[in-house]
């Protein structure tokens, strides 16, 4: 049995979870979610939780069983909470400014480089940090990480995006002789 998989999804108060064709619906007060249902996987909502169990022992079913529950377990927290990935940027000469959707960056390129967020995923800009936030947790990763992509952190003087709680190995570089 997996140990995540078999753990109920509470429902918080505020929260309404409905399933149906094949399709679990998250709705709360920051928004709502959709996400299709595993063909291998069965979800029934009672007394407040949402119960995850599996059709089958086969393989493809134990692997999908734990990956369902933790979906679902996001999409709630995501409707509650909310997600956000913090990203710093360090480099002489290195800015950001703008918010909301859109954020200008001066990267050291021969141009600004504007990035857009798509629909659901909030920028803000403070000074050399910008904060990815959004309900939905793939959502946010996947932004973050375009933003980084951007311009990587380097390893001899750690110029570039990197996200707030990573830390970059160093390399010593050049000796004299």
């Amino acid at each position: 049995m997996s140990r995540i998989g078999k753990l109920p999804v509470t429902i918080p108060s505020g929260v309404t979870i409905t399933v149906d064709n094949g399709t679990v619906t998250v709705q709360g007060p920051k928004g709502s979610l959709s996400q299709f249902v595993l063909p291998e996987i069965n979800l029934t909502v009672e007394d407040g939780q949402v119960i995850v169990t599996r059709k089958s022992d086969e393989k493809l079913s134990r692997s999908q069983h734990g990956l369902m529950r933790a979906l679902i377990n996001n999409m709630v927290i995501g409707v509650t909470q909310g997600f956000e990935k913090k990203l710093e940027l360090n480099g002489v000469g290195f800015r950001m400014n703008g918010g909301g959707q859109q954020v200008e960056m001066g990267l050291g390129f021969s141009h600004p480089v504007t990035f857009k967020a798509p629909e659901g995923v909030a920028l803000t800009v403070e000074k050399n940090v910008i904060t990815v936030a959004g309900i939905s947790k793939q959502q946010v990763g996947q932004v973050a990480a375009e933003i980084r992509a951007l311009k990587k952190p380097e390893p001899y003087k750690g110029k570039g995006f990197r996200y707030t709680d990573e830390v970059i190995i160093r390399k010593a570089g050049k000796t004299g002789k």
